[in-house]
């Protein structure tokens, strides 16, 4: 055999081909907002609070990305729901999220904001426009009603907001 034919026996024997690697699917992040206000009396000492969840899709696990709370003065308490509400979609906006799933106990600002139901009261319009007028800053936004039980975090930071306000 002659060298050149050993060295081309060789090459072949030790050159494995190995596929390609594939990099690991993107795992993209999905963002939750959840907004709560208070109110003691109707009207009365009024706060909001809210909490936005980022998780791994396709895992349980959730991690708070952004929080906030503030005390409004007198207010109602639909009024404190819509300021919730506006202030985590600014904050969204804000955190350059793109795609948001929007949850609150209100049952009438959600089908409101949805457009399920009209605003007849002149003191939230102004509210639920500048909210409508926020919603081209996604990709896709969703509004769902879910009970008192399911949005305690944000109702705590809405009660914080008040409790340090009055004392």
């Amino acid at each position: 055999m002659s060298q050149k034919s050993i060295n081309d026996f060789f090459k072949k024997k030790n050159s494995v081909k190995t596929p390609l690697l594939q990099k690991p699917p993107q795992k993209t992040l999905e963002y939750t907002l959840y907004f709560d206000g208070a109110s003691r009396s109707n009207p009365g000492p009024a706060s909001y609070g809210g909490v936005i969840y980022a998780k791994e899709s396709g895992s349980n696990v959730k991690q708070e990305v952004g929080v906030y709370y503030k005390y409004i003065g007198k207010a109602t308490n639909n009024e404190a729901e819509y300021m919730g509400a506006l202030e985590g979609i600014r904050k969204a906006i804000s955190l350059n999220i793109r795609d948001l799933k929007v949850f609150g106990d209100s049952n009438l600002i959600i089908q409101q904001i949805k457009g399920a139901w009209k605003v007849k009261s002149a003191n939230l319009k102004p509210i639920y426009n500048e909210i409508k007028g926020l919603l081209h800053h996604f990709d896709t936004i969703e509004f769902s009603h879910v009970y008192r039980k399911n949005n305690k975090r944000a109702d705590e930071l809405a009660n914080i907001a008040l409790d340090k306000h009055l004392g």
